[in-house]
């Protein structure tokens, strides 16, 4: 990750853009999932994702060339597309393909997996986790097998094998770009993991026939367009935004404290909105799944503070 923001706040200012920046990774990416959703009533997953990322890198691309910052070498963009095939080809493409079968509430708790693939992914590239993170590992992973027990997995096969490559894929790519294959400094490495996440994602759209979908469902529903350009100004650009101000003025563990409530505002507005249903065993596994997210956290918040 970076310290650079879209924007660069002065630093007497901080205090008073931390909790506008932490509300928009809550609210934003909480309501993300069921933009999906509706979004998907005219644009199929992999078209929906890929013009959502092409067209955000686009905006971003302009501007960093508007205001001057360095582009890419030749190398970072080889980076950004490892990086962008992983965690948008595959990662958010899935994430849309399971959204046909899953509701967009058990989605959002099945991605809060994600900080314990990190760590299982970093233990298999020499990065060993702290005994509270294995702990968390492994409360993570038993309310896992709860909520894939349940009813809305259970029926969905297809389904719970996309949001598990998604995660996967995700998590990989993550562990990657702070490790072997980093991003270009500041915005403009996210609009180039935009770019070529975009275009895998367009080709593989392209490879499943999805544009003649798109196509038989043009003009596109307004609710599913509305769903397609709040993903791509306030999914893709302000809540970035605001992610790359947290890691730059807060802890980690506050910059990533939206893993915790995602969640929950996913599965309220999921209910609220679209009619999902959760039963209680899924409840109780979203409990078990964030509380284990949770003893991740305190393990490399403990591990940070001991170097």
């Amino acid at each position: 990750m970076t310290s650079t923001t879209l924007s660069s706040p002065a630093a007497g200012k901080a205090p008073a853009l931390l909790i506008p920046a932490l509300l928009a990774c809550y609210l934003v990416w909480g309501s993300t999932y069921l933009a999906i959703r509706f979004a998907l009533l005219s644009f199929p997953p992999f078209f929906q994702m890929g013009t959502r990322f092409l067209a955000a890198g686009v905006l971003l691309m302009a501007w960093v060339l508007a205001r001057g910052h360095k582009l890419p070498s030749r190398r970072e963009w080889a980076h950004a597309a490892v990086i962008g095939t992983l965690m948008l080809g595959g990662g958010m493409g899935l994430t849309a393909s399971a959204e046909v079968h899953i509701g967009s509430g058990l989605i959002a708790t099945f991605i809060a997996i994600v900080p314990m693939l990190v760590s299982a992914w970093g233990l298999l590239l020499g990065q060993r986790p702290s005994r509270l993170e294995f702990i968390g590992m492994a409360v993570g992973l038993a309310g896992v097998l709860m909520l894939v027990r349940g009813a809305s997995f259970g029926a969905a096969p297809v389904g719970l094998a996309c949001i598990a490559g998604a995660t996967l894929l995700w998590s990989l790519g993550s562990v990657l770009s702070a490790t072997r294959l980093p991003l270009a400094s500041g915005p403009a490495g996210f609009a180039s993991e935009m770019l070529c996440g975009g275009a895998v994602l367009m080709l593989i759209s392209l490879a499943l026939g999805e544009h003649r979908e798109a196509a038989a469902n043009w003009p596109a529903q307004p609710e599913a367009l509305l769903a397609w350009l709040y993903l791509v100004v306030f999914g893709s650009l302000i809540a970035f935004s605001a992610y790359l101000y947290l890691l730059a003025n807060a802890s980690p563990a506050v910059a990533t404290s939206y893993a915790f409530v995602n969640p929950l505002i996913a599965i309220f507005l999921g209910a609220f909105f679209a009619g999902e249903r959760v039963t209680g065993g899924e409840w109780t596994a979203c409990g078990v799944i964030l509380m284990g997210v949770f003893l991740i956290f305190r393990g490399k918040s403990a591990t940070s503070g001991r170097k």
